[in-house]
This record gives C-alpha cells, sequence and structure tokens, in this order.
C-alpha cells in the first residue's frame, strides 16, 4: 500500500487591532478544502487580545470579522480551538454561536 500525497490549496488571512499605533489584538483565519466537501472551511487560530484589552469588546469585533470573513467566503464550517484553561474565550466563541463540538488533538513538533 502507497500514501500519496497531493497538495491542496489553502490561504491564510490576519486580522489585528491597533491601539495608536500599537497593535491590542490578532487572529488568523485559514481557509482550505477537501475533497469532502465542495465548499472550503475556515480554522480560526492564534487569537490574541492584549491583557490589558481584554472585556472591552475588541475580541468579540475581531472574531465577528473573522466569522463574517468565512461566510462570505463560502466556507460550510468555521473551527475555532481553544485550551481547557481558557473559559473566558470559550465563552466569547459560545456567544458568537461556535458549539463545543469535541475534543482537538495535536502533536508539537517544538
Amino acid at each position: 500500500m502507497n500514501v500519496s500525497q497531493e497538495p491542496k490549496e489553502a490561504s491564510g488571512i490576519r486580522f489585528s487591532i491597533d491601539d495608536g499605533g500599537s497593535e491590542v489584538a490578532r487572529a488568523y483565519l485559514y481557509l482550505m478544502s477537501n475533497d469532502l466537501h465542495d465548499a472550503p472551511f475556515g480554522l480560526l487560530e492564534d487569537v490574541h487580545v492584549d491583557e490589558s484589552q481584554r472585556g472591552s469588546g475588541i475580541g468579540t469585533q475581531l472574531v465577528g470579522k473573522a466569522i463574517a470573513t468565512a461566510k462570505d467566503a463560502g466556507c460550510y464550517k468555521l473551527i475555532a480551538t481553544s485550551r481547557h484553561a481558557r473559559q473566558k474565550v470559550h465563552e466569547l466563541y459560545a456567544r458568537l454561536g461556535f458549539q463545543d463540538h469535541g475534543i482537538e488533538f495535536r502533536i508539537d513538533f517544538r
């Protein structure tokens, strides 16, 4: 049995919010495709809001923009990951319509 590799196109979009020339929030949206669906899917990754700005609404604004961008790109789903300990992030995602759908498994190489 042979395992073959076939590159698929993917693209990434970096969102950021700055306050007076200093970045206070960022997030990445990756748009990817697979053979199971005609439409792409989105992966929301590396969402960060500076501690001094948490609770101000900019996280909601940032993630809301990523959601709107994924919808506009025709994504059939958007996945957001978060560590177990990040309860405030989980609450934000739930408020914005995300549902707890499973567990993330990963291998760190560095």
